[in-house]
């Protein structure tokens, strides 16, 4: 009987909370300005490799942006994870299914 108290108290754990993003909120704002003026350069027919060379550059930002999620969920969740038995577990599967959903 003790061992299925401890087994429900691990289940009623609180999760996490999730780490906090709004420092990225400027650079998600200073993105949609980039692409903003990428569809402000289509609408005045803007030279062609202009346009290329500002969807590239949103590009990276995005992916800029994707890393510093990635970090903040590896340093914050993964390491919280750690501490439940079997959580790290669960991480890594997830960590490893959202690599596997970014683009190469």
């Amino acid at each position: 009987m003790g061992t299925k108290r401890k087994s429900a108290v691990r289940r009623n754990r609180p999760a996490p909370p999730h780490p906090d993003h709004s420092a990225q909120l400027a650079r998600l704002k200073r993105i949609k300005g980039q692409i903003e003026g990428v569809q402000r350069m289509i609408e005045d027919r803007r030279y062609c490799p202009d346009i290329l060379i500002q969807t590239s550059a949103v590009r990276a930002a995005l992916r800029s942006l994707e890393v510093t999620i990635l970090r903040e969920q590896v340093d914050h969740c993964v390491k919280h994870a750690r501490r439940d038995s079997g959580g790290s577990a669960a991480k890594l599967k997830e960590l490893l299914a959202i690599f596997q959903k970014l683009p190469t």
